[in-house]
């Protein structure tokens, strides 16, 4: 629900600051003073485009606020989430036009792009009057508004459901068609596979394989190093350490009854003894192990260079050519299976589409049942606003692109005879602005605010009325809102009367400069405005009572 707007340097407005509340707001005054300035306000907020003339003379920008409340806007809270632009149960539109033409928004005090305010503040308000920006003469529009009418969100989801169903079915089926020739690419694959799978890519394999050639090529060094620290350790020449550690023991050991303390380092090089006797051994177990053998080094470092090709041949290191070959194993087999894949998607599109087709015929006997219930309410409305004979149907018109859609196999579009003899006409074609206004709100009265949008704005619904019309006009105003938000630009009193509140644009010449001022009416008020727009500039005191009496039938519900 809107709650305040504020404007700034706007027109002819230098400042100010509306609140709004539930029910029915109307805004009167004097013919140039500036009524529909509210709505041009809000059409800007909502993402309209705008030049400079809409700055004030004198000033450098615009400032244009508006605040709603966002409990009974389930749609727009929603989308706010989305965007990541939620605050709560609040929100705050902004929008600065300059007077060099640039402009800048804000939602939630974050900066944000027209395209941005046009989609939440299509969720927000409906403008109904004579501008271009109406969600009514939209088709897309038209069709939430009969599907909303009609109360069939089960045949809907179904619809939807279906389509999208088939939709991703048939986007598989074109990706399938859309790759190469499944012989040529199969063939292709299964000779990359056999290249692959005749070599051991596992991990542990190619460390193995890589550890061996490394021992292969260094088999001679592995040799000699081990001679040496054979001899070394153990070698017959008198000088290897297991005889000096020998000839150590011999002469300490005649001095261990003169010094007990020497049993410690005898013992001590014995362990020793025995751990350069084991070394030794082990070195000669390894040194068997050790085999210059030219041709098995030449065996890995040719399994080594095919693998370095594969890998470079496949653009991935040598560790993952195991990953690259399981994808190409994958792909292989859904080769292998794609006729019978491409099979199974045709029938299950096929089946999808006869399942949609028969949803879609329920979804328009639902719609062809509220289409004429709709048509009916809405002519009946008409001829009550002053537009007798006045018709509107409902036309469904059927696709030409037969595939399932979400929203169904017809397009939706309001015609509307204005006049008793008259061909039906699409609503966005009629051409007098205050019949499109009295239809809309004939349309809305009929919906009953069945569509999310919380406000509905109107202006200048009343052009071209008067008398008993005009009061049904305040009355049907009225009811709609029970249901929703309604603000009502009007110069008519009796539509004026049944307001929940009044808002009065002024106009003055202030330092040779026109400005606009608004100001809410009290009671007192609303009457005087109300004998004003009764009698003009000459207010009698008939004129004053009959206001009186006005406002006290308007006000009585």
């Amino acid at each position: 629900m809107l709650r305040r707007v504020y404007l700034k340097d706007f027109a002819v407005i230098s400042e100010a600051e509306i609140g709004f509340s539930t029910g029915m707001t109307v805004i009167s005054g004097e013919t140039g003073a500036g009524k529909s300035l509210l709505v041009d306000a809000l059409l800007f907020i909502g993402g309209a485009r705008a030049d400079s003339g809409v700055v004030r003379h004198g000033a450098d920008r615009a400032e244009l606020l508006a605040e709603f409340g966002l409990d009974d806007a389930p749609s727009a809270a929603a989308w706010l989430r989305e965007q990541e632009l939620d605050e709560d149960a609040e929100l705050s539109l902004r929008r600065v036009i300059r007077a060099d033409g640039g402009s800048r928004a804000w939602i939630n005090g974050r900066p944000a792009t027209l395209g941005q305010l046009g989609e939440l503040g299509s969720l927000l308000i409906e403008i109904h009057g004579q501008h271009e920006h109406q969600a009514l003469l939209q088709r897309e529009h038209q069709r939430a508004l009969l599907d909303a009418f009609g109360r069939y969100p089960d045949e809907l989801g179904q619809v939807a459901r279906l389509a999208t169903e088939w939709r991703d079915v048939q986007r598989e089926l074109e990706r399938l068609d859309a790759a190469e020739d499944s012989a040529d690419r199969l063939a292709y694959l299964e000779h990359q596979l056999a290249e692959l799978e005749r070599e051991a890519l596992e991990p542990e394999a190619l460390e193995a394989l890589m550890a061996d050639q490394r021992r292969q090529a260094s088999a001679a060094d592995l040799i000699e190093a081990s001679d040496r620290a054979t001899q070394l350790l153990s070698g017959d020449d008198g000088f290897a350490i297991a005889s000096q550690i020998g000839r150590i023991r011999a002469e300490l050991g005649k001095l261990v009854g003169v010094e007990p303390r020497l049993a410690d380092i005898d013992a001590a090089l014995e362990s020793a003894a025995i751990a350069i006797d084991e070394a030794s051994s082990g070195i000669d177990q390894l040194r068997d192990d050790f085999d210059l053998d030219p041709e098995r080094l030449q065996e890995l470092e040719r399994t080594l260079g095919r693998l370095n090709d594969l890998a470079r041949k496949h653009r991935v290191t040598a560790e993952r050519l195991g990953e690259r070959r399981d994808e190409i194993a994958a792909e292989v087999d859904e080769l292998r299976g794609r006729d019978a894949s491409t099979a199974r998607l045709r029938r299950q599109r096929d089946e999808l589409a006869d399942r949609w087709t028969s949803a879609a015929a329920e979804l328009t006997a639902k719609r062809q049942a509220a289409a004429d219930a709709l048509g009916k309410q809405v002519s009946e409305l008409m001829d009550q606003l002053g537009m007798g004979g006045g018709q509107l149907d409902v036309a469904l018109e059927t696709r030409e692109d037969a595939t399932p859609n979400p929203n169904g196999a017809e397009r939706i579009e309001l015609l509307v005879a204005a006049n008793p003899g008259q061909p039906p006409r699409p609503l966005r074609k009629v051409a007098s602005g205050g019949e499109l206004s009295r239809i809309s709100l004939a349309i809305e009265v009929a919906a009953l605010g069945l569509d999310a949008i919380p406000s509905m704005v109107f202006d200048e619904v009343d052009s071209g009325i008067g008398g008993a019309v005009a009061a049904v006009v305040g009355r049907k105003l009225r009811q709609l809102a029970a249901s929703r938000q309604v603000l009502c630009v009007t110069h008519l009193p009796q539509v004026a009367s049944q307001a929940h509140q009044h808002y009065r644009v002024s106009k003055g010449v202030d330092g040779g400069i026109t400005r606009s001022a608004i100001a809410r009416l009290d009671d007192k008020a609303r009457i005087e405005e109300l004998a004003r727009m009764l009698g003009g500039l000459e207010i009698t005191v008939e004129t004053t009572a009959h206001a009186k009496q006005m406002l006290a039938d308007g006000q009585r519900d």
